[in-house]
């Protein structure tokens, strides 16, 4: 089983799309497991202050680095052996098959979702194994990135998928793109 920690500031994002489909039948067999956790509720103050401007200017805010320690501190101390932490950003390693080869053996998964300006770099430099990013684009945050690498995890994961054989003809499995492939009927408004 693989479990994911997800650190975010907006865990109702996740509803959805983690629930149905084959991400959902993979949590129903327990092939997976998924924790939300609400990066407001690390924050050490009365008002949940989990964002400031940035030292020397700039635009935007920046995720401070208490609530973010205090969230891997928090959630790596519930699970069991070997663990990961991988912050979504803009910034980090493009997602690939190679850095799939390099995730799917470990067992616990923390994924820590951007948001606004980014991350402050001392969590970066010190709390986190890995960055990744899902492409050359910027979006508002880190939890779309996060449902996009569980789905490409998770279906690597033996009995996520229907047939064993859906996996190892995937488009990506060989470094080369499927052929072209046609549903039923053979004839479709004269076109074959």
């Amino acid at each position: 089983m693989v479990r994911f920690d997800i650190i975010t500031l907006f865990p109702g994002m996740f509803g959805g799309p983690l629930d149905d489909s084959i991400i959902g039948r993979a949590r129903e067999k327990k092939i997976i497991e998924i924790f939300l956790h609400d990066l407001r509720h690390y924050a050490g103050d009365n008002h949940r202050t989990v964002d400031s401007p940035p030292f020397g200017g700039g635009a935007g805010m920046l995720l401070m680095p208490g609530p973010l320690f205090e969230a891997v501190d928090q959630v790596s101390s519930q699970t069991e052996g070997e663990f990961r932490t991988i912050a979504m950003s803009a910034s980090g390693r493009p997602l690939s098959e190679e850095v799939v080869a390099d995730l799917i053996g470990c067992p616990n998964l923390i994924l820590v979702c951007g948001r606004y300006e980014g991350m402050d770099e001392r969590f970066l430099q010190n709390k986190v194994h890995d960055e990744i990013s899902v492409g050359d684009f910027v979006v508002s945050g880190g939890e779309l990135p996060a449902m996009v690498l569980i789905d490409v995890l998770a279906r690597q994961l033996e009995g996520v998928l229907g047939s064993s054989d859906s996996l190892r003809e995937e488009s990506f499995g060989a470094g080369l793109l499927e052929y072209p492939q046609y549903a039923r009927p053979a004839n479709y408004e004269g076109w074959e």
